[in-house]
């Protein structure tokens, strides 16, 4: 978490803009609550797990922070302003639970295009390193939409990643990854997190909850626990064994 700078003689100093707010996060369909209201607030750079049963409610949350669901009450701003809103998209990264890729854009035509979508030329270096990195130097010229769910993945991973971003939102990131490419996203999200992105990472993986500093649990749409993401496995196994 970076530290505030000192403020001015005769001047007060701001207070810091959180990169995640939410008040009164409410999510319905229907008669279904999909998620209780949550308030919450992290501040720019916190790496933040979060962690629950199936249909706990993870992935809606980071839905609804991601602007891809409306919620039905309650607020959200991403670095202070509205997450469906462009400076948002500007800011934020998010890679969903499924990887969401063109069926007719070949792994490197999609680097480039998101690259230059945010700004870039399509030419930066970082787009052939996340292609060594991720092991697609030989894939870069296929279709994604022909690979294994684990190329797909590290394709996403490199889609994510290939641009720049204060905020990183990531929906189980290790599902169908082999033990090199958990390595490699683990290392990504590092770097991410010591280049001073806010990173909201959910996953089911117990082994790498301690690479975080905050840990989220939820529980049937609420949020029960928000604290250390050491105390995560001891509470998770008990919200476990309590579900029907």
């Amino acid at each position: 978490m970076s530290g505030r700078r000192k403020s001015r003689a005769g001047k007060r100093e701001k207070p810091a803009v959180p990169a995640i707010a939410c008040e009164g996060l409410l999510k319905e369909y229907g008669e279904v609550t999909a998620l209780e209201e949550i308030d919450l607030e992290i501040p720019a750079g916190e790496a933040v797990v979060l962690v629950g049963h199936n249909g706990s409610g993870k992935s809606t949350l980071l839905n609804l922070l991601a602007g891809t669901l409306d919620p039905t009450d309650g607020s959200i701003l991403i670095n202070g302003v509205p997450p469906e809103s462009i400076n948002a998209r500007a800011q934020r990264s998010w890679m969903p639970d499924n990887p969401v890729l063109y069926d007719d854009l070949t792994v490197d035509e999609h680097l480039r295009y998101v690259v230059r979508l945010h700004g870039g030329t399509g030419d930066e270096p970082r787009i052939d390193e996340l292609v060594e990195r991720l092991g697609l130097s030989e894939r870069r010229d296929q279709l994604p939409s022909q690979f294994s769910r684990g190329l797909r993945q590290k394709t996403a991973i490199a889609v994510a990643m290939c641009r720049p971003f204060s905020v990183l939102l990531v929906d189980e990131p290790f599902v169908g990854l082999d033990a090199t490419g958990r390595a490699t996203m683990l290392d990504l999200l590092h770097e991410a997190s010591e280049d001073g992105a806010t990173l909201m990472v959910a996953t089911h993986d117990p082994d790498v909850i301690d690479r975080f500093s905050r840990g989220l649990l939820m529980s049937n749409g609420e949020l029960i626990h928000d604290g250390k993401a050491s105390e995560l496995p001891d509470l998770l196994a008990a919200d476990l064994r309590e579900q029907p």
